[in-house]
């Protein structure tokens, strides 16, 4: 790509990854005065595999703060959650009313609302410089962009935080989630009236599965055009279940994640056949209708800090927290609404970069350890007292119910 330097007049914002964190906080600063520039590493359209997403109220906020209204509806209304037996009876139901969208939904209203002159594909992060008056960011294709601030938004695999923080790496949660998309028109009638217009959960012994209604391909949300995700949790140890997990056909064993067409065909044979043993039976009806199930194994990462001189690390490229919260594109679109708001209150770059970290970090920490708490029953290995007495108080379906993917710890005191 060409050279891309520093203009006079507005201030200059690079940002690394095009992802969701990347362009909220595109569009944040954006919204607040600056000259934006976005650079992804990936050459040609992101996708989430299609993966469901509760669309808190603090995202939807964000969304308004930084005029992003969404043509229509962002996504399907829900206002029940059922947990199942592994009868088929539904022994605990609540009223909690969400809206349940999809990665592929709020991506494409992102990506939408930012310039695509302004967007730049292909282009990777390989070293950083910066000075007391701009920072530099060097991309492999030898080319390079200058700024006045430059947003780390890279991701799990954030080249940005390996730049500052190198032995900050993903910590593996001792589990894996079995996640997939299924065409409400594939659902039997007896299956949708009694599953897809809920939020619905079963509890194996140590597993979890769960699953609502989002929005269908080209975000269509038409009852009969819609699809259902499905999430299962399931422990795997990190030495023996996981690498067996992530082992392909061809007997190569792939880090972090796997991609869905690589699943070995015995891996996803064992699971289908698990399923029929331990699922509630319309959770088991549901996951024959899945045809193209992905594996995620579950990891988080916490930093110390989140500013470094002119660089600010945020989303997932600080904070990945275990998805039974819900909060990460919530907290990504907090994390870039707050660095924006602390540019304009602070006087100068470095001094907004402190105040915007000591905004964050605490809530970040306050995200990772709710989510442990939760997550803690499915380990496959729970070493601390403190692992054990979360797996016994989260484990319970009033607790599931109650806890998942809601944001209301985060008023607690």
């Amino acid at each position: 790509m060409a050279q891309v330097t520093r203009q006079t007049g507005a201030p200059r914002a690079l940002v690394i990854g095009g992802s969701m964190s990347g362009l909220l906080s595109a569009l944040a600063l954006a919204r607040g005065g600056f000259d934006v520039e976005v650079f992804e590493r990936v050459d040609g359209a992101l996708a989430g595999r299609g993966a469901g997403i509760v669309a808190q109220p603090q995202l939807i906020e964000v969304f308004r703060k930084v005029g992003l209204a969404p043509d229509g509806e962002l996504g399907v209304h829900v206002s029940e959650r059922h947990m199942f037996d592994l009868a088929g009876r539904c022994t605990h139901r609540t009223r909690c009313a969400q809206i349940m969208t999809s990665w592929d939904r709020v991506f494409d209203l992102l990506k939408t609302a930012f310039p695509a002159t302004r967007y730049h594909g292909a282009t990777e992060l390989s070293r950083i410089d910066q000075s007391g008056t701009g920072v530099t960011a060097h991309f492999a294709d030898g080319s390079r962009a200058e700024g006045d601030i430059l947003v780390g938004a890279d991701g799990i695999r954030s080249t940005v935080r390996q730049l500052f923080l190198p032995d900050v790496t993903p910590r593996y949660a001792g589990y894996t989630a079995w996640r997939g998309l299924i065409a409400e028109a594939a659902f039997p009638p007896g299956l949708h009236a009694a599953l897809f217009e809920i939020f619905a959960f079963c509890l194996p012994p140590s597993e979890q599965m769960l699953g609502y209604p989002v929005a269908g391909p080209d975000n269509d949300l038409r009852p009969g055009h819609r699809r259902y995700n499905f999430v299962w949790y399931r422990p795997a140890s990190e030495h023996e279940e996981l690498p067996r997990l992530l082992t392909d056909d061809r007997g190569r064993t792939h880090a972090l994640s796997i991609p869905p067409p690589l699943i070995a065909k015995g891996v996803i044979a064992a699971m289908r056949a698990d399923a029929e043993r331990v699922l509630a039976p319309q959770f088991r009806e549901m996951m024959r209708l899945a045809t193209q199930p992905f594996l995620q194994p579950i990891y988080d990462i916490a930093v110390p800090r989140m500013a470094f001189g002119r660089v600010a690390l945020l989303g997932d490229a600080a904070f990945v927290a275990r998805p039974h919260v819900g909060a990460g594109v919530a907290k990504a679109a907090e994390d870039a609404l707050a660095l924006a708001d602390a540019l304009a209150e602070a006087p100068d770059v470095e001094s907004a970069l402190r105040r915007f970290e000591a905004a964050r970090l605490g809530i970040g920490h306050r995200i990772i350890a709710r989510a442990r708490h939760l997550g803690a029953y499915v380990q496959a290995e729970r070493r601390t007292a403190e692992e054990r007495v979360s797996a016994e108080r989260h484990r319970t379906p009033e607790a599931v119910l109650a806890e998942t993917a809601t944001l209301d710890f985060l008023s607690e005191p």
